[in-house]
């Protein structure tokens, strides 16, 4: 019997790490073909980055090592296929994933180590390859493979499904890994495969632009039970396109949601919805926000820029009616999340600040994600043609998995990521950066949400204006806000020159953080300090702007900002406040400012002064729930006073 060894490396984030899903479908299926599985023992996958030297010595007498490659796993995987056929030069060692380039230009040379690598889906291909295995180890005629010798014609996409056991289903999936004490175990979760859409960024497993097939419904619906059974937590849809087959979705959100409610498990479902999003989904979202599965509904915009858009094939729906789509969702009680890409070929500095401007101008949008270009190695962008026509510059940078575990990383993986292109410069992309970080943080995030909103509403001020003004003070005066505007540029700088965007702050837990949720939290560490120095600011903004907004009112407007924030040295269990202005009022709609005093309350949504504790209930986990602030539509003001000031 022929001994089978296998790698799916990941990252641990508080406890938890992803079962080796793609080694689970392809083991699966080869195992329920008789002469396969007597044939070979199938050995646990190695998914621990602490533990490679390990299995390395485990493999000394494997006849084969299966490597399923990611970009969080590139480095580390290799590293363990090189060290293992320098200790047994027999085992064969095969790659496949996304991070395989179908570019192979160079490739054995550069690691000479690997003997076949997969293109497309491996689950075929890998029966094809054991069966010649078994027989004269000729795998010339096997479809979809790559040696240093030969390249094949790829294999044709499954189309049925139905002969491909569910890992799950089986339990084979707990044969493959280590059982930790202390650690749980998160599902990567297919109901499907393929993307209909071309954008130019994406490589979803090589398959943008092939036809959606669906897993029968029967296994799905099996395989929810099992989660529940087994007490997965947190269930990774990898699905391109959930919610586009709606009774389909709908029912899948249902069964998700009762076998949660009566198992109490899953307590997560994380699924990317539909590219083109649509009213369409609120149903479905609701069924899952209502059981507490769903943190957010993804409302993806990539750019605003119609020439970026065009250069990198993706259809959006006109502004004016993703606005009224977020309304739509807010208006169902459901929180959405919006993403833009920066660096895209096609946007420039100013269409890029245009866009974030026009963003932060629509209030229902709950959260902001801004994400550097990745150019992955199977996308369309990474086509030396595409490459070559829109000039885009790369850099190998550390990737950046957040809030992923500081500790037992191994060594450090790279993505390439875009620092340049026909449309803009490095320079220009350092200050999309920080422009981001600044309507991330101050603006979505809310620290400067409302004195911002003031300034536009009665001065007409842009809210790009009011932050290039914001970063005039932070570079005059030495405040908390200089501080955090040194750090952030100093991370800037970093980042663009390859060093990584990793951010570690010990006062708030043993993860990296994005930037922009470190700065948010030290920033609204101490609500007094907080207060004072935002009015320090509003005092520079007035002076520069030769403004004369009154002290009394600066200060109740400042006072009402901080008084919206979750700070962590507020524990109260409700917030209440007395202020000489009807803010809810003049912020929730467009009546004028009235200068009557008004009692707002609320119920406090993190009460703990931990640093970490708050950290984590506010702006990790809660940051989806919005529980680092408090809508002003949703204030108690039944308590007014009013009588004039």
């Amino acid at each position: 019997m022929f001994k089978i060894s296998s790698s799916q490396f990941n990252y641990q984030y508080r406890g938890r790490i992803h079962f080796p899903y793609s080694i689970g479908m392809l083991l699966a299926y080869v195992k329920s073909k008789p002469e396969l599985s007597k044939n070979f023992q199938f050995k646990k996958t190695f998914v621990f980055r602490d533990k490679t030297e390990e299995y390395t010595e485990q493999c000394k007498d494997s006849d084969i090592l299966l490597c399923s490659c990611y970009v969080w796993n590139w480095e580390i995987t290799t590293k363990l296929a090189r060290e293992v056929k320098e200790s047994n030069p027999n085992c064969l060692v095969v790659f496949g994933g996304p991070q395989v380039p179908n570019n192979s230009e160079g490739f054995f040379e550069k690691y000479p180590f690997v003997d076949i690598i997969v293109h497309g889906e491996g689950e075929y291909v890998l029966e094809n390859i054991l069966k010649a295995y078994l027989n004269d180890k000729d795998f010339s005629k096997v479809l979809g493979i790559e040696t240093k010798d030969f390249k094949n014609s790829l294999q044709p996409r499954i189309n049925d499904f139905s002969d491909l056991p569910s890992p799950y289903l089986t339990n084979l999936i707990w044969d493959l890994v280590e059982r930790r004490p202390g650690y749980q175990w998160v599902a990567a979760w297919e109901t499907l495969r393929g993307c209909p859409y071309l954008c130019t960024f994406c490589d979803w497993g090589s398959a943008i632009g092939t036809k959606m097939r669906k897993f029968e419904e029967e296994k799905i619906m099996k395989e929810i039970e099992w989660f529940g059974k087994n007490k997965i937590p947190y269930i990774d849809c990898c699905d391109a396109n959930f919610g586009i087959y709606k009774e389909r979705d709908m029912g899948i959100a249902r069964k998700m949601k009762e076998v949660s409610q009566e198992m109490g498990y899953p307590t997560t479902f994380h699924p990317t919805f539909a590219k083109v999003a649509s009213e369409a989904i609120i149903p479905i979202a609701k069924e899952l926000y209502d059981a507490g599965l769903l943190r957010a509904v993804t409302l993806s915009l990539q750019s605003l820029d119609p020439t970026t858009l065009k250069i990198i094939k993706r259809a959006n729906i006109k502004f004016d009616k993703f606005s009224e789509l977020t309304e739509s969702f807010r208006n169902a009680g459901l929180p959405t999340y919006t993403e833009i890409i920066r660096g895209l070929p096609g946007e420039t500095l100013e269409n890029f600040k245009e866009n974030l401007e026009t963003i932060v101008s629509d209030t229902k949008v709950d959260h902001l994600l801004i994400h550097n270009c990745g150019v992955f190695p199977n996308a369309p962008m990474a086509e030396p043609a595409y490459v070559e026509q829109y000039k885009i510059k790369t850099i190998s940078s550390p990737i950046f998995l957040w809030h992923s575990d500081v500790s037992n990383r191994g060594i450090p993986e790279y993505e390439d990521i875009a620092i340049g292109s026909f449309s803009f410069t490095i320079e220009d992309l350092k200050q999309m950066f920080l422009y981001s970080w600044l309507m991330i943080v101050f603006q979505n995030m809310g620290i400067l949400e409302f004195v911002a909103k003031f300034y536009k509403k009665t001065h007409d001020l842009s809210f790009i204006n009011f932050y290039e003004i914001f970063i005039d003070f932070c570079k005059a005066k030495k405040t908390i806000f200089s501080e955090q505007y040194e750090i952030v540029s100093q991370y800037i700088e970093d980042g663009y020159a390859g060093k990584g965007w990793n951010f570690y702050d010990p006062d708030l837990g043993e993860i990296y953080w994005p930037i922009e949720e470190a700065t948010w939290a030290k920033l609204a560490w101490d609500e007094n300090i907080l207060e004072e120095e935002i009015l320090l600011f509003v005092g520079f903004l007035e002076s520069k702007k030769d403004y004369r907004s009154g002290i009394d009112l600066l200060q109740d407007l400042v006072k009402w900002n901080v008084f919206l924030l979750t700070t962590r040295d507020s524990n109260e269990s409700t917030k209440k406040e007395i202020f000489k202005f009807a803010w809810k009022d003049y912020f929730s709609d467009s009546s004028q400012l009235q200068e009557t005093q008004r009692m707002y309350s609320y119920l406090n949504k993190v009460a703990s002064t931990d640093g970490k504790t708050w950290s984590w209930e506010t702006i990790f986990v809660g940051r989806w729930e919005t529980k680092f602030k408090i809508y002003p539509s949703l204030l108690d003001d039944a308590e007014q006073i009013t009588q004039s000031v």
